[in-house]
């Protein structure tokens, strides 16, 4: 039996499932939830976007700002429609190609990272140099469940090497039935 680390993410009170359906309080969605953060690593997060904006001459609008810093606090797994719902929230005149702009500039300096589960929308989520994560993807409710598993990952190391290759990256998702769903009775067989 594998033991899985779960990485807990923060509540986003009144968020939204991936499928666009209002969450409620105790059965909130993990998408567009973000994984706890220190502030330092948000700081090096906004470092290395001032960074890349300044060699790439780029100013920084009020419209950008507010956009990454909602992604910064809302950034696991969010679609570009659930992020611009959250943002218009704040600021009702910022369009779709703002922020598909945006969320583009966050991938390009290493900020974010680019998701795309099974055939649903382009998630992104923050960029984490310090560990690696795997998804758990719920096929009726589309929550999405990071995780960690030492044992998987030497396997993998393991296996690229009895075929003699040298790993760059991968990506591991596992699709299924989340707990709440079967408890639901929505997993049926």
């Amino acid at each position: 039996m594998i033991h899985l680390e779960i990485r807990t993410p923060a509540a986003v009170p009144g968020g939204r499932s991936a499928d666009g359906q209002q969450s409620h309080p105790a059965e909130e969605s993990t998408v567009g939830r973000q994984a706890d953060r220190a502030p330092v690593e948000l700081e090096h997060l906004r470092a290395m976007l001032d960074s890349y904006m300044a060699k790439k001459g780029l100013r920084s609008t009020d419209q950008r700002r507010l956009i990454v810093e909602t992604f910064f606090r809302y950034g696991n797994h969010v679609s570009i429609e659930e992020l611009l719902a959250r943002v218009r929230a704040k600021e009702p005149g910022v369009g779709y190609a703002t922020v598909y702009r945006t969320l583009k500039l966050l991938t390009e300096c290493g900020v974010a990272n680019e998701r795309r589960f099974d055939d649903g929308p382009t998630r992104y989520e923050l960029a984490d140099d310090v560990t690696h994560h795997d998804h758990l993807i719920c096929i009726e409710c589309r929550d999405i469940t990071e995780f960690e598993e030492p044992r998987i990952e030497d396997l993998q190391e393991r296996v690229a090497r009895k075929y003699g290759f040298e790993l760059r990256s991968h990506k591991h998702e596992l699709y299924g039935i989340c707990p709440r769903c079967l408890a639901k009775g929505r997993g049926g067989n």
